[in-house]
Parts: structure tokens; C-alpha cells; sequence
């Protein structure tokens, strides 16, 4: 009877550890797919600031008093590269979009320059890393809507907490002018 206890209690062991290293890989799996999903979003962003400058100049050849929108558009730029948050990535992409939207409102009072090859393939490069954003940005949602509900679901909660998992922050576009790619056709 003594060896029925005590392998009983064994079993019951051995499974409950067995539990709590699936359920630990689970909650590691999904915080290294929502890490990958920011990555993501991160090399769209970067790509974007890549495009910036390019467009800046362009349009400065042309409207080169408008000196205040440049440094604006320069100064939000960097505010997004320095950013370490998610939180404060959006309030810096937001001031960013609104920035590159008042760059190419200037750059509407030049005909001459929205010809150009150089400034309509910016355009379109603009256009397809704003909508590349926009696919990362709901990819690295979904995944921390994932992770974010293995914390808070039953049992995978009580492996999060002891062993310290913590959710992740949506990246999300405060103001709703910037919930759309900016207007940059000039047709």
C-alpha cells in the first residue's frame, strides 16, 4: 500500500511539473512571436525613415522657403527613431504621419515637381511602406492579443505570474487622422 502512495503521488508530481513546462513554453513561444511581430514592424518603420529624407530634399529643391515644415518633418523623424516604447512609438508615428502629410501639402502647390520621376517614385514607395506598416501593425496586434490572453486565461496564468511573463502594449494610432496611410497622390 505504501508503494501505491507513493507512486500515486509521483505521478501526480511528474504531471504537474510536465504541466507547468508546457504551459511555460507556451507563454515563451508566444512573448518570442509577439518580439518578432515588433520586429517586423520595426524594419517597415525604418523603411519609412529611410524614404524621409529623400522626400525632404526632393521637395526642397522645389519649395525650399518652407523651411519650418522640413525641420518638422526632420525633427518628428527622429522622435520615431528615438522611440523605446511601444507607447511612445505611436505618438511618435502619429506626429510623424501628420508632419509627412504637411510636407506633401506644401509639395501640392508645385506642379513642376510632383512630374517628377524621382518625387512619384518616392510617392509610391511611400504609399507601399505606409500599407506594409499597416499589415506588420495588425500582425504584431493579433499576436499580442494572443500572448496577452494566454496571461490572462486559466492555467496559463498562474505560469505567467510566477514566473513573471508580462502583456505587451497594442501599437496603436491615437488620432484618427492617422489611422489612414497619408494622402500622398497628386494626380
Amino acid at each position: 500500500m505504501e508503494w501505491l502512495i507513493v507512486i500515486v503521488s509521483l505521478a501526480a508530481v511528474g504531471l504537474i511539473g510536465l504541466l507547468l513546462v508546457v504551459l511555460y513554453n507556451r507563454l515563451v513561444r508566444l512573448r518570442n512571436r509577439a518580439e518578432n511581430a515588433w520586429a517586423q514592424v520595426d524594419v517597415q518603420l525604418r523603411r519609412r525613415y529611410d524614404l524621409i529624407p529623400n522626400i525632404v530634399e526632393t521637395v526642397k529643391g522645389y519649395a525650399s522657403h518652407e523651411r519650418a515644415t522640413f525641420e518638422e518633418v526632420t525633427a518628428a523623424r527622429t522622435r520615431a527613431q528615438q522611440a523605446s516604447t511601444v507607447e511612445e512609438q505611436a505618438q511618435a508615428e502619429n506626429a510623424l504621419t501628420a508632419a509627412i502629410g504637411r510636407l506633401f501639402a506644401v509639395a501640392e502647390a508645385y506642379p513642376e515637381l510632383r512630374a517628377t520621376e524621382n518625387f512619384q517614385q518616392l510617392q509610391a514607395q511611400l504609399e507601399e511602406t505606409e500599407q506594409k506598416i499597416a499589415v506588420a501593425r495588425q500582425i504584431y496586434n493579433d499576436t499580442v492579443l494572443a500572448y496577452d490572453t494566454a496571461l490572462e486565461t486559466v492555467p496559463t496564468n498562474v505560469v505567467a505570474s510566477m514566473f513573471g511573463f508580462e502583456p505587451r502594449a497594442y501599437f496603436e494610432l491615437e488620432e484618427p487622422a492617422a489611422r489612414e496611410a497619408p494622402r500622398v497622390s497628386f494626380s
